[in-house]
């Protein structure tokens, strides 16, 4: 498989396009890569082309576009992922394997049992370092969409806002009590808001909140997933059931 680059800036009339930094770096430190040297470029917004090297220069590099190709295709159920923030590494995992499996948005959740607060969410950066993952993700995994990751929001926040589609709640089994139902009698529908809780698990006041919102509480089962697990998980169930795997 040729390797490939993401190239926002590239258009079906755009003849050359410059690499970002990051990019670039890629193809000559990593990759080697010089004049001539197929690869494709993708834009993000779910075009990609056949292409060549056409100039390497002091870390930086320019591509030359040839005939835009058919690019993967995208998943058939719109998943936003609103996944509460984990501490350590464990988000950088979820972005990833999110948009692995189709993700059509990720929204990072601040909830109440959240060890990651909104300060250190943003003094660390990780909003910008997650967006990268996405990118990266998109070229491993062959996308040529690079789903959006959105700013952090608080629970109440995310909730207050319109559902584009069925908003879900993914509940831990201990938590689990009147109103929840199991993901096999959701009936299909052409997206889905799935949100997924923290190490910690739901407050009781989140989960009303949700309730309140439109929100369908769901259960996975009797088993107790690991925080950085769920999502995938939920994901994955979610496509299967629908038909979309």
């Amino acid at each position: 498989m040729l390797p490939r680059f993401f190239a926002p800036d590239a258009t079906a009339s755009a003849a050359v396009v410059a690499l970002s930094d990051d990019e670039a770096g890629h193809l000559t430190r990593v990759l080697r890569l010089g004049p001539g040297d197929p690869i494709r470029v993708f834009d993000g917004r779910g075009h990609e082309w056949e292409a060549a090297v056409e100039e390497v220069r002091r870390g930086e590099a320019s591509v030359r576009l040839g005939p835009q190709i058919e690019p993967m295709r995208e998943a058939g159920v719109s998943i936003t992922l609103v996944a509460a923030v984990l501490k350590a590494d464990h988000m950088d995992a979820v972005v990833r394997d999110a948009v692995m499996l189709g993700a059509a948005a990720i929204v990072p959740l601040l909830t109440d049992h959240a060890e990651v607060t909104a300060r250190v969410v943003d003094r660390g950066g990780r909003i910008a370092r997650w967006r990268r993952i996405a990118i990266a993700s998109a070229k491993q995994c062959g996308r040529a969409v690079v789903p959006p990751v959105h700013e952090a929001l608080p629970i109440a926040d995310a909730l207050a806002q319109p559902a584009a589609a069925a908003r879900i709640m993914l509940t831990e089994p201990s938590a689990s009590g009147p109103g929840t139902v199991a993901l096999s009698q959701l009936p299909r529908a052409a997206g889905a808001e799935l949100l997924i809780g923290p190490e910690g698990g739901w407050t009781v006041g989140e989960r009303q909140l949700a309730t309140a919102s439109g929100c369908i509480l769901v259960t996975l089962g009797a088993h107790t997933l690991r925080a950085a697990a769920a999502p995938i998980v939920a994901m994955t169930a979610v496509r299967a059931m629908w038909g979309d795997l």
